[in-house]
């Protein structure tokens, strides 16, 4: 008798944030003064951790990391209530980012980024086992923008699509999707059901300038497509039209890092508790909104399973 499937696999990358917010202008030349904080984060991690904070009981994170943090990566993962299956490589460091907070009021964030291990992900690293009792598949964009980690992305999606596994895909990032190249991204998330692209990359993919229209038009490529629009809420998108736009909540934020994340991980949270696409969108939304007032990436952990580095599973 086949096990019941009910698990959440992200497939993607565990990256260390060193978000740093300076307290006014950068100085060039010279030093600013700035608020440092050395964190887990890395876009497949953080999303995991956000479906397991919005109630999604058996998450699992597949990514890899270097020898130099990755007790530090797993354990953090943990306490957040995600099951981490983390491949660790001798040979290259975890990824970096450092995250360049502005000091004005939208908090937009600049990154500088070090793949290190996380692009180094391949189809060796891969066993169809890792579906087992999966009942959807997230794949951070990020894993198309190196080979290695491209033909995974294959690999993952072809095992996928012969076990009826749903997969979904955040693009990630606007200024690797413009090197990779439209039409190469296209192709290659030819078989995902579901596309979450920010309003940047929306309308990078198709070259159309209204998000409305950016999304409507990639629907006509991927069944499912939700944009995410930051402070303008976002729009759902099927079949060639926009059936949805949701309001985001109105707060003032402190750090957007991560805020695209947060929404994805409560929206697949959503979508596995049975919700329909434009409610999923507004519990993304408020994710989102919970994510911006916090500095960093990643959902509250209870004091419990900070202080262990352990969480109840």
């Amino acid at each position: 008798m086949t096990a019941p499937r009910s698990a959440l696999l992200v497939v993607g990358d565990v990256v260390t944030d060193i978000v740093a917010r300076p307290r006014g202008p950068l100085a060039v030349g010279t030093d600013t003064a700035a608020t440092i904080r050395r964190l887990p984060g890395g876009a497949g991690a953080n999303v995991a951790c956000w479906a397991a904070h919005q109630g999604c009981g058996d998450v699992r994170l597949f990514g890899r990391v270097g020898a130099d943090t990755g007790a530090w990566h797993e354990h953090a993962l943990v306490a957040a209530g995600v099951r981490p299956r983390l491949v660790v490589d001798e040979e290259a460091p975890t990824g970096t980012v450092i995250c360049l907070v502005d000091a004005d009021a939208a908090a937009e964030r600049t990154l500088l980024t070090d793949s290190g291990t996380s692009l180094r992900l391949s189809p060796e690293d891969w066993s169809d086992t890792l579906l087992d009792g999966v009942a959807r598949l997230h794949l951070s964009g990020y894993l198309l923008f190196s080979a290695p980690s491209r033909a995974l992305v294959g690999t993952a999606l072809e095992a996928a699509r012969a076990r009826g596994v749903p997969v979904s895909l955040d693009p990630a990032s606007a200024g690797f999707l413009a090197e990779l190249g439209t039409g190469r991204f296209l192709d290659l998330v030819k078989g995902v059901d579901v596309l979450l692209p920010s309003h940047d990359e929306a309308c990078l993919l198709t070259g159309l300038s209204r998000t409305a229209d950016a999304a409507a038009e990639l629907s006509r490529h991927v069944p499912l497509v939700v944009a995410k629009l930051g402070a303008d809420g976002a729009l759902v998108a099927r079949g060639g039209s926009v059936r949805a736009r949701v309001p985001a909540l109105p707060v003032t934020p402190l750090d957007t890092t991560g805020a695209g994340d947060a929404f994805t991980g409560a929206f697949l949270a959503a979508s596995m508790a049975g919700a329909g696409a434009e409610e999923a969108a507004a519990r993304g939304c408020r994710a989102g909104a919970e994510a911006v007032v916090r500095v960093g990436g990643r959902p509250p952990v209870a004091d419990g399973a900070r202080r262990t580095g352990r969480a109840s599973l």
